[in-house]
């Protein structure tokens, strides 16, 4: 796995650390609709299941927000360019995906950070907002690290740990306890991801059923 040198990140002036991640949507966006749900896909870019993913959110007209991590950016940045091109939003979810991620110096998590947001500015052009840790471990150096470079830090409240892989119906019935105002998580990358493309696949048109919005995250 590619160990960069630290780079200054682009992108936002510092903000305020936060005590915590953003868990829900109302919690970042509080204008957003009361029936609001966020899919946030981490992970990727995959050759693989990206577009198995991309192809099932544009035949439902929804746009998800991928958490990309940097060296699979610089891998494939093609298909990075595609997410954006696409309408999706786009988190930093660090270079190296390194765990456990509260293990690393603050000067390992601040290379984390800046380089993948580097990468996926530089592929894309565009600048994430949303920061993501793998694992979604956090600590009051990482939450500090992650304000310094602008960002808000982003878990989810609804994990059907598909990465996990324990069956399309197990991953399934996890994603539809969503309520109103949950952010999701699901992969797209670090795997066989069949289970979790599978399992949206149904879940998706039934929490639409539902009346639940999708909404990327902003």
């Amino acid at each position: 796995m590619p160990t960069p040198t630290p780079t200054p990140a682009p992108g936002s002036p510092p903000v305020a650390a936060r005590s915590h991640p953003v868990y829900t949507v109302h919690e970042l966006m509080p204008n957003a609709p009361s029936n609001a749900i966020a899919l946030t896909i981490d992970d990727g870019p995959d050759p693989r299941w990206t577009p198995q993913v991309l192809a099932l959110l544009d035949r439902h007209g929804l746009k998800a927000t991928f958490f990309l991590v940097g060296y699979r950016v610089r891998t494939h940045p093609g298909l990075a360019r595609r997410i954006v091109a696409a309408g999706h939003s786009v988190g930093n979810h660090t270079y190296n995906h390194r765990i456990p991620f509260t293990g690393l110096s603050a000067a390992q998590i601040d290379a984390e950070i800046g380089n993948g947001q580097t990468a996926i500015l530089e592929e894309t052009g565009y600048s994430p907002r949303l920061a993501r840790t793998p694992g979604g471990a956090y600590d009051t150096t990482i939450l500090a690290k992650i304000a310094e470079h602008g960002l808000i830090p982003v878990n989810w409240d609804v994990d059907p740990k598909d990465w996990s892989r324990p069956g399309t119906a197990t991953i399934e019935a996890r994603l539809l306890a969503t309520r109103p105002g949950d952010i999701l998580l699901c992969h797209d990358g670090g795997g066989d991801r069949s289970q979790t493309v599978a399992a949206l696949a149904d879940a998706i048109p039934a929490l639409l059923t539902r009346g639940l919005r999708f909404v990327p995250l902003t």
